[in-house]
């Protein structure tokens, strides 16, 4: 025959009562981007639960739930309830806004069955593993025969997570203050389900004090910057935010800044590079005290320009050369050097210490240059950094025709052929002759070092003509007709 525990409500109520008046509940305007942890409900879903117990159990937690905001980064919630097996009703990662969350709680039905909390406490281990984030494992029970509970619950501890436990006023209260996470009083309540809500305060401000996010991160960190971020505790108070920061070791060079209450982020400037900072962000509000948060980050070594040069937008006399990155505060003015590869004359032009590109110009067409980029620092130092450009070839219809073109007579139907052309760019020559008397025509391809040719079988009035060849077409020709 099972045996309960029976207290009398009244005592259990009083104990509560007193307890409410004896402790002031912190809670915020709004618990709403407050805080960021995992709760897990562990939900006595037994025979040995009364239906209207566990619809007010669920009508309880859906309530004090309701506040916070939903996903990762924020508050997840999941329920796992207790049964002769456990049955995982929805996991962390399911519901990420209230509404789908308050209607699942309404579309949970009871398992009825023995109660095996040890084998859910089992499944709750492998649940909150997160170790990122608090964890919070909310117990409600009626507490009757709970089993072996005291070696699972210890290994939760271990895991980092806070056991807060509601009970109906016969369980087994010895047992519940060995499992609660401590402080007892703020983690531990046992009450008549008729009289639940009273409690909902207290408990949701003992669940926010374990996951309130009260963090101050560093991101962004450069050389000479880094952006601080933190979750915004005023937003609805009125107040203002301390800030100040330091290197390392030197407290006394000390800046300070003082951050309307709405302010989430702020950058920090002007910092050195290769440093490690301290900074302490400090809520004040006339409403209630905050903690001062603090973090310390190393900023980037310096990355001195020219740390990147590049060639953009070339064409077939000219290129943009760009670098970076631009700092007017250290550097002097900018050196850019050009030649043709590999051994052409240099030529050099000027750029002021806040400019990062310039364009060169007067440049051949479809050659490769050699580019290098000096940045003369204030301090007399020197550096450079170098790459190579080429540019287009010329188009075709641009390109210099031939400079002259001779059709010698040589011998019966022969004629030599000679041309004068400029070499550069060429890559050969296309001679076609049309034969006077048949109109038919030939062709033939001759390299860039050919400048004459003989044609033999060429008959009174033949058409000779030769076009220069380009990688990117072919040139402007000049014809010449043979002697009658």
């Amino acid at each position: 025959m099972r045996m309960k525990t029976i207290w009398p409500a009244c005592v259990f109520l009083w104990a509560t009562l007193q307890r409410g008046i004896l402790q002031v509940v912190e809670l915020p305007d709004s618990v709403w981007n407050c805080c960021e942890g995992d709760i897990l409900v562990l939900l006595d879903s037994s025979g040995s639960v009364a239906n209207y117990e566990f619809s007010r159990m669920l009508g309880f937690t859906a309530k004090l739930l309701r506040p916070f905001s939903l996903a990762r980064g924020h508050v997840r919630v999941g329920l796992l309830q207790v049964g002769t097996a456990p049955n995982l009703e929805f996991g962390l990662d399911v519901h990420s806004e209230q509404r789908s969350l308050q209607k699942a709680f309404l579309g949970v039905a009871q398992l009825q069955g023995s109660t095996n909390t040890e084998a859910a406490l089992r499944v709750a281990q492998r649940l909150l593993t997160e170790t990122r984030v608090p964890k919070v494992l909310l117990w409600l029970t009626d507490g009757v025969e709970l089993g072996k509970v005291d070696e699972p619950i210890a290994q939760l501890k271990a895991q980092g997570v806070s056991v807060l436990i509601v009970s109906t006023v016969h369980g087994d209260y010895q047992v519940l203050q060995r499992a609660v996470s401590p402080p007892l009083e703020s983690h531990l309540y046992s009450v008549d389900m008729d009289n639940i809500d009273i409690i909902t305060e207290e408990m949701r401000a003992a669940i926010i004090r374990i996951i309130r996010a009260e963090r101050l991160r560093a991101t962004d960190v450069t050389s000479r910057g880094a952006v601080l971020q933190w979750r915004p505790v005023l937003s609805t108070l009125s107040g203002y935010y301390e800030l100040w920061y330091n290197t390392v070791g030197n407290a006394h060079a000390e800046a300070r800044r003082i951050l309307p209450g709405q302010t989430s982020s702020v950058a920090l400037t002007e910092l050195q590079p290769q440093t490690t900072y301290s900074a302490f962000l400090r809520p004040e509000s006339n409403q209630r005290l905050f903690n001062t948060l603090t973090v310390s980050f190393t900023t980037l070594p310096d990355l001195l320009s020219p740390a990147v040069v590049s060639v953009s937008e070339s064409g077939a006399r000219q290129t943009r050369v760009s670098w970076g990155p631009l700092q007017p505060a250290l550097v002097a003015r900018y050196t850019v050097e050009y030649g043709v590869i590999p051994s052409g004359a240099v030529s050099s032009v000027m750029a002021q210490s806040h400019q990062n590109s310039t364009v060169l110009t007067n440049l051949e067409p479809g050659t490769q240059y050699l580019v290098t980029v000096s940045a003369l620092y204030k301090n007399g130092k020197e550096r450079a950094m170098s790459v190579k450009a080429c540019t287009q070839e010329a188009p075709a219809a641009s390109l210099p025709a031939l400079s002259d073109l001779q059709l010698n007579p040589a011998a019966h139907e022969e004629v030599q052929v000679e041309w004068k052309a400029r070499q550069q760019g060429l890559t050969g020559f296309w001679l076609t002759w049309e034969k006077g008397n048949t109109h038919s025509s030939s062709s033939i391809y001759l390299p860039p070092s050919s400048h004459s040719t003989r044609l033999t079988h060429l008959a009174p009035s033949s058409r000779v003509c030769v076009s220069p060849v380009y990688s990117s077409g072919r040139g402007e020709g000049i014809c010449c007709t043979t002697e009658k």
